[in-house]
């Protein structure tokens, strides 16, 4: 018996490469706020107004990409450039969306340098204050919903103890995968009923299982097999490019955890100074679109002169590129994914140890390298309760905490 057709969520291409193009980058240039307001954005556009998918369909699809590592709301939108257009139009909703903001951030790199005056000195450390904001309302908010009974804030805990005690350069992955494993051992609830099936369509869109394998290959590959081969062979712009798909292929629970990541991989190694690390991460609090596209600034910032924009297309597609992959693997399996416990208990474990690992990069680099003052101190905690208590927009606590950065050298 034949079941009931499928809604406006169909896996039937219907659109254009060129209409992908305009409605993501329309969104690329207008959508601030961060992920959970992307996804927003994005529901308004595709579900109310556009109707290309219906609730359930985009539902089930943010379900997956958050259940994914990566950044939710770039891999929502090229599933739904993939479903609109094939394979170019998933590659045009990615670059819609994202091209903006990294431009952006490449202009911001290419000016800081020249940012002499105390006026510009106080913006840039301003910049960075944001930072101190941003990265503590991240982690007020994912405590809240990640760590909200006791088993998960003591894996959170644990997370935090080993991060201050290990020393090596594995250390976050260390604690990623502690965290998937003490989640099947603690957080699984055998009374728990298996959730509702998925979105029928999301099996079909326009992935083939041979598709999806060959996807989670490449990144297989990539994620062990570039480690080996720079062991052996120092490959040009290869050392840079592994560090930012390594730091994209681990970000579970939000596009905040990038940062200790990114700063695992360019400032501990010596490739950027703190300071223009932090000010470069507020400035990209400035820009719509995804915050992975602060790797565009870092890319940009860490090459010579003669690569700076190699360097930052190698990074911005070194960081974007594994959750894309994994979107394209996962996509033909989520039904059967979806339906087992174990699943969501290692998931609940490793967004717990996200935390930890966030709270961690709060004291340092973030706070250690911004708060030198009282009045650093002020202005981070003015911007905090911006944020948190008057749900006040992003970029109008940029302006404040710039406007307090200048205020402060101007007072010396």
């Amino acid at each position: 018996m034949q079941g009931p057709p499928i809604a406006s969520s169909s896996p039937a291409q219907s659109g254009n490469v060129l209409e992908v193009l305009t409605v993501f980058l329309k969104l690329g240039l207008t959508s601030f706020g961060g992920p959970i307001a992307h996804l927003g954005y994005f529901r308004r556009e595709f579900v109310d107004r556009r109707h290309w998918l219906d609730d359930e369909g985009y539902t089930d699809l943010v379900a997956l990409c958050q259940f994914l590592p990566g950044p939710a709301s770039s891999q929502v939108g090229f599933a739904i450039g993939l479903m609109r257009a094939g394979w170019l139009g998933g590659l045009a909703a990615w670059c819609g969306f994202t091209l903006p903001s990294v431009f952006l951030l490449i202009a911001f790199a290419a000016l800081a340098p020249d940012i002499g005056s105390g006026v510009g000195q106080g913006i840039v450390h301003g910049l960075k204050l944001v930072a101190v904001a941003v990265v503590a309302q991240a982690v007020w908010d994912m405590a809240r919903r990640m760590c909200a009974e006791r088993r998960r804030a003591a894996i959170a805990l644990i997370a935090m103890a080993l991060l201050a005690v290990l020393t090596t350069v594995y250390a976050q992955l260390l604690v990623i995968v502690l965290g998937a494993l003490l989640g099947v051992v603690l957080c699984r609830d055998p009374r728990a009923e298996p959730g509702r099936e998925p979105h029928p369509a999301l099996a079909a869109w326009c992935v083939s299982r041979a598709a999806g394998w060959g996807a989670m290959t490449l990144f297989c590959v990539l994620l062990f097999g570039l480690p080996a081969l720079l062991a052996q062979h120092d490959v040009p712009g290869a050392r840079l490019f592994d560090a930012f798909y390594r730091s994209g292929a681990l970000v579970f629970g939000g596009g905040h955890v990038v940062l200790p990541l990114l700063q695992e991989r360019t400032v501990a190694t010596g490739w950027i100074a703190p300071g223009d690390f932090l000010a470069g991460y507020g400035a990209a609090q400035t820009v719509p679109g995804p915050l992975f596209t602060f790797a565009a600034f870092l890319g940009w910032t860490i090459s010579g002169d003669t690569h700076r924009w190699a360097g930052a297309v190698l990074a911005t597609i070194g960081i974007f590129l594994p959750g894309l992959l994994l979107v394209i693997a996962a996509l033909p399996h989520w039904q059967s994914l979806r339906r087992r416990a174990a699943t969501t208990a290692m998931l609940g474990g490793v967004n717990a140890a996200a935390v930890g690992l966030l709270a961690t990069a709060l004291y340092t680099p973030v706070w250690t390298s911004a708060v030198l003052s009282k009045i650093d101190f002020a202005i981070a905690a003015l911007g905090f309760l911006l944020l948190t208590r008057w749900k006040t927009p992003p970029l109008a606590v940029v302006v404040v905490c710039a406007l307090g950065g200048v205020a402060e050298f101007m007072l010396r």
